[in-house]
C-alpha cells in the first residue's frame, strides 16, 4: 500500500555501514523478499539515529551494537519500491561480534565490495552507497 506523504516530507532510515577487517568491503543482509540491502530500519519518531541502529540491528540481525559515529558518513536521497521519497543516512558502526542471527527480516549477511555490490540483485541503497563508497575515509 503506498501511504500518501506531503511534498517536502522524506521517510527517513538509519542504515549501518559495517566494514569489514580490511575496511575494503561493507556489510549488506538478505531480506525475506529477496533483495540485498544495507542493514538497519526506519528511524522512529524522537528515537536519535544511534538508538534505531542499536534497536534495528538488535532486533533483525541479533548483534550487539558497540559504537555508533557521531555523523552519517553517508546520505543517500531517492525513491523507494513504493515510489515514496526516503532519506537513507548511513552511520559507520562497530559491533560487538559479527554472529549473525538470521531472522525473517535478514536471512543472510555477507561483506561485498563496491563492485560486488553493482551487480547483485539489491536495492538503490546498495547501488548507490557502492559507487559512493571510499574505503579512505574510514580509518580504522
Amino acid at each position: 500500500m503506498k501511504v500518501e506523504l506531503p511534498n517536502g516530507f522524506y521517510r527517513v532510515s538509519i542504515k549501518a555501514l559495517i566494514l569489514d577487517e580490511t575496511g575494503q568491503k561493507f556489510a549488506v543482509v538478505l531480506e525475506d523478499n529477496g533483495w540485498w540491502e544495507l542493514p538497519g530500519g526506519g528511524l522512529d519518531w524522537g528515537e536519535t539515529p544511534q538508538e534505531c541502529l542499536s534497536r534495528e540491528i538488535q532486533e533483525e540481525m541479533g548483534l550487539t551494537v558497540t559504537a555508533v559515529d557521531a555523523l552519517p558518513s553517508y546520505y543517500l536521497i531517492g525513491k523507494n519500491m513504493k515510489d515514496n521519497w526516503t532519506l537513507n543516512l548511513v552511520f559507520r558502526i562497530r559491533v560487538k561480534t559479527l554472529d549473525f542471527v538470521p531472522s525473517e527480516e535478514c536471512q543472510e549477511l555477507k561483506f561485498v565490495s563496491p563492485q560486488e555490490a553493482l551487480n547483485m540483485h539489491s536495492f538503490r541503497t546498495v547501488t548507490e552507497l557502492a559507487e559512493m563508497f571510499n574505503a579512505t575515509k574510514h580509518t580504522m
